[in-house]
């Protein structure tokens, strides 16, 4: 029975990561931004100016001063260029160059249209990906440190401060930090749900932190009777304890909230089957279906659902999508397995040489 509760708990947790209690990326990706600003600072400053033929074209001539270190002449050159070029591969060229050069070149903002194009032109390229990771988290650094300095007694520090904690899954620290914002205001929307995730989120969470994070989510509620995830985690909870009618009435609540929230209307259809009532079962699991076609839990409990009133024919089908589904999410999940496996196997390239 603990096994099974604490399975339940890491669902809820792994809902938490899907809706809105989205946790910004801490300290790793601001580093690696840092580092990657730094590093293009320091070859720029080391690079020989160049000389550009006068007959290239605009889009040739911004490229090849920003790849050649030159980005406070490129940059004018580079935003004209970026809203001319029609070809994809030079409009890419030009897009990451600009990001390269705002961020290198403590020109942050600069970056934004060039992001844009990335993200609207080349919304799969791990090249354009890889770019917009570091140019976001760097921006977010210096948004975090203007913070910080502006106004470090404000709730803000401390949420961030929180969220950082949260990632380094420092539970109890985290929670002060929550605690204290609550003493701050203690009717700031969303920090009451933040508090009962930390509770929640602990490897091996005790019965009183589970009954103080159920409280949180409560007062969560008065503050805010619209949010859906605190509804949503108290039908969690209420099914993980068996209470079922309380179960429906929290899932029911937070599909009508958010007409989106596909996990709301699947613990909706699987506590009304728990509790027999198979015909009501299969509205919110049709709707889960259409949110989430690829999921094999879905497809299974619509099966149930069909099979208890009698429709065999669609619960025939339903098993049928349950199981190639499941099938395909296995081989999805082997072929990620297969490439991590690959690139660990794989030699690192040595760093080149010093030259003399």
């Amino acid at each position: 029975m603990a096994i099974l509760f604490l399975g339940s708990v890491k669902a809820i947790l792994a809902t938490f990561s899907v809706y809105n209690f989205r946790m910004r990326r801490a300290s790793g990706l601001f580093l690696a931004g840092a580092l990657f600003a730094l590093t293009g600072a320091l070859s720029n400053a080391q690079t020989p100016k160049p000389k550009v033929a006068g007959g290239a074209g605009l889009p040739d001539q911004a490229a090849s001063l920003a790849e050649e270190g030159h980005c406070t002449e490129a940059m004018p050159l580079l935003k004209r260029a970026l809203h001319q070029v029609t070809a994809k591969d030079m409009k890419k060229r030009i897009a990451l160059d600009g990001v390269h050069c705002a961020m290198t070149h403590d020109n942050p903002f600069d970056s934004l249209d060039f992001l844009a194009v990335l993200a609207r032109d080349f919304p799969g390229d791990p090249e354009a990906l890889y770019a917009a990771s570091h140019a976001y988290s760097d921006l977010s650094l210096r948004a975090s440190e203007d913070l910080a300095r502006q106004a470090p007694f404000s709730y803000q520090v401390h949420e961030l401060n929180a969220e950082a904690l949260e990632l380094q899954g420092k539970w109890d620290e985290a929670a002060a930090e929550y605690r204290k914002i609550l003493e701050l205001n203690p009717l700031l929307p969303g920090i009451h749900a933040r508090l009962g995730r930390t509770l929640l989120s602990r490897p091996q969470p005790s019965a009183e932190n589970v009954e103080q994070a159920k409280k949180n989510f409560e007062q969560e509620l008065d503050i805010d009777p619209r949010n859906a995830t605190a509804e949503y985690v108290l039908g969690q909870l209420a099914q993980n304890a068996n209470d079922l009618s309380a179960a429906i009435r929290h899932y029911t609540r937070a599909s009508k909230i958010d007409s989106g929230f596909a996990e709301a209307y699947l613990g909706l259809g699987m506590s009304l089957i728990s509790a027999k009532r198979f015909a009501e079962a299969i509205p919110p699991l049709e709707t889960y279906e259409k949110l989430a076609p690829d999921s094999p839990t879905g497809h299974y409990q619509l099966a149930l659902a069909y099979a208890g009133v009698g429709r065999r024919d669609d619960a025939n089908r339903e098993a049928a999508l349950q199981r190639e589904t499941a099938e395909s999410l296995e081989k999805v999940k082997r072929r990620v397995a297969e490439g991590l496996l690959q690139e660990q196997s794989e030699p690192k390239a040595k760093p080149p040489e010093p030259q003399n």
